[in-house]
């Protein structure tokens, strides 16, 4: 009898490590969440970490961790990027943005920076002083340069920018036309690869960007197929990027003031969420799907996020 219980006990040690090698591997991602809610006018509720259901594909992630951006968790860095190729009416927008840096709490950092050449000129690094990063701001000159992408100033900015804690976000004011891109005169039908290279390096680093439609001087940027295919482009990498994009058909608002007060809204409304997420030999991508069962309210973020490759998890 007690052989028979030693040898039992013997399979049940022989299969146990078996079954252990067979669990997939796992590490904790984080991203940043935007809840939102679908009444007008009103916030999202209090949401808590039960309240989160993360899935790539059929698998449900576990949530290991979902904070409000408050508090000890309320760092952002925050980019405005300008486009050079703007028409300098622009400048009347400016005192709009000038108080939405200024209104921005201590616990964020703000740079200004236009986008010129592939590149961006940083008018003021980030900064907690708002007053400084306010006075920055400038009329666009109108003109961006022969390589003038804006999506390729934005990733030149992002591969820039040191690993951090805090928040990382960018609000792009341009027309989203991009003339480093030879389409053939076929803007809507071309996907723009300088467009998935902005996208893809936001998923990576954690970028949100927002974007804001402002005309271009150009007389190019008239054509209304490339205008459209260039607003379009900045929906997309918005999207992509759990970010808003502002626009009035291919005209430029009165004020700027209706569009940064819903980005604040957006802001103080944020999450920091982490996840357990399963590694992949290679390192990459990975898409994921956010929901909650609270009903009116709407959790977006990036498309993806970045897991590094099984040895590298380990």
């Amino acid at each position: 009898m007690i052989s028979s219980l030693l040898a039992g006990a013997g399979v049940i040690f022989a299969v146990s490590p078996s079954n252990a090698a067979d669990m997939p591997s796992r590490t904790t991602v984080k991203m940043t969440v935007t809840a939102a809610s679908l009444a007008y006018g009103r916030n999202a509720p209090h949401i808590n970490p039960e309240d989160v259901v993360v899935e790539r594909g059929k698998r449900r992630l576990p949530v290991t961790g979902f904070v409000p951006a408050q508090g000890t968790h309320a760092g952002l860095d925050l980019f405005v990027l300008i486009d050079e190729a703007s028409t300098p009416s622009l400048s009347i927008q400016l005192d709009d943005l000038r108080k939405f840096i200024r209104a921005q709490p201590a616990t964020t950092a703000v740079g200004v920076g236009y986008m010129r050449n592939a590149t961006v000129q940083l008018a003021q690094d980030l900064t907690s002083d708002h007053a400084k990063a306010a006075n920055a701001l400038r009329p666009p000159l109108g003109y961006s340069g022969a390589y003038g992408s804006p999506y390729l100033s934005a990733v030149n900015l992002m591969k820039q920018r040191p690993e951090h804690h805090n928040r990382r976000e960018i609000v792009m004011i341009t027309d989203g036309i991009d003339p480093a891109v030879r389409t053939l005169g076929m803007w809507e039908l071309n996907p723009n690869p300088n467009v998935d290279s902005a996208s893809n390096i936001a998923q990576r680093t954690g970028t949100i960007i927002h974007t804001i439609y402002a005309s271009g001087a150009r007389r190019s940027d008239r054509n209304y197929w490339k205008a459209t295919s260039g607003q379009m482009d900045m929906a997309r990498l918005s999207d992509e990027t759990g970010g808003k994009s502002f626009y009035l058909g291919l005209e430029d608002p009165v004020s700027y003031s209706p569009y940064l007060d819903k980005l604040q809204e957006i802001l103080d409304n944020q999450y920091l969420l982490s996840f357990s997420a399963v590694p992949e030999k290679k390192s990459g991508l990975q898409r994921v799907k956010l929901s909650t069962p609270i009903v009116g309210v709407v959790l977006s973020s990036h498309d993806g996020v970045w897991v590094p490759a099984l040895r590298q998890a380990e």
